[in-house]
């Protein structure tokens, strides 16, 4: 089963190894962009929360241009007690941090997202997703369809008590999603193809933990971002709505999503 299970994951790393992030929204209504992602590095001393939340608008499909928004309130709540996380607008225009550094997410609390632009309230409510660290990372010397991909094998082990939604991130803007529907509690491993020349690259890859519904997302915006078909008059991706809402005019509805996420990141040297 363990080499089936395998062989099943390096063939879905296969078709999924070019996909890149950087999906370009499609011509029509303005509408704000909400990109509201933090990672809890809860194993690292000290603990740490990078992430923020980055404002902008929703620009044609290809316009390089995307307008950020800067004249925005931005604050998260603590549901369980009320409290405040008051946010300002970093150096980078439009991404909004916490004006304190002492935000750390706790576990099996509500947390709900607010941001007031333009005279309407957007929210969104989430909570802290666990996740597990990566065991280890090892080069590979296996290929794929070029000959000169370069593999990196990856394991880790599923936690048993909970049903466990994965989000990789392995740099260089390439993303996968994962479910532990068929190792769970198990250690696991699976391969990875870069299909550029990374040879002598110092590279990060993370493990982040995310619940169902934005793994449905994230999958679904992961397909739609493979622009690499060579078909530049191919039909624009679709919307995709996210856990976002607009109180103020639900018509009006915004894009993007809110997420926490514990997080486990490996370093790791390629070689030649």
């Amino acid at each position: 089963m363990k080499k089936t299970i395998y062989l099943l994951a390096i063939l879905f790393i296969a078709v999924s190894c070019e996909d890149e992030i950087e999906v370009e929204v499609p011509t029509g209504e303005t509408r704000l962009v909400i990109d509201a992602t933090f990672e809890y590095f809860q194993n690292e001393t000290p603990a740490v929360v990078e992430g923020g939340v980055k404002l902008t608008l929703s620009a044609p499909f290809f316009n390089n241009n995307v307008p950020t928004v800067s004249d925005a309130t931005v604050f998260i709540t603590n549901l369980s007690d009320n409290t405040v996380i008051s946010f300002i607008e970093s150096e980078e225009s439009g991404f909004f941090i916490p004006f304190s550094t002492n935000f750390i997410p706790e576990f099996n609390t509500l947390y709900q997202l607010t941001v007031q632009y333009n005279n309407e309230t957007y929210i969104a409510k989430t909570q802290l997703v666990p996740t597990v660290p990566i065991d280890n990372i090892k080069q590979g010397d296996a290929t794929l369809f070029d000959g000169d991909e370069t593999e990196i094998i990856i394991s880790y082990t599923d936690d048993a008590s909970r049903d466990d939604f994965y989000f990789f991130d392995f740099d260089f803007n390439l993303f996968l999603t994962g479910e532990d529907r068929f190792y769970q509690g198990k250690s696991f491993s699976f391969s990875y193809f870069y299909d550029k020349m990374v040879a002598d690259k110092d590279i990060t890859i993370k493990i982040l933990g995310i619940d169902e519904q934005y793994y449905n997302y994230a999958t679904l915006l992961i397909e739609q971002s493979d622009q690499g078909g060579g078909n530049p008059f191919q039909v624009p991706p679709a919307v995709l709505r996210g856990n976002i809402i607009n109180t103020s005019n639900s018509n009006n509805y915004p894009l993007g999503y809110f997420t926490l996420s514990e997080a486990s990141r490996f370093d790791f040297t390629i070689s030649k």
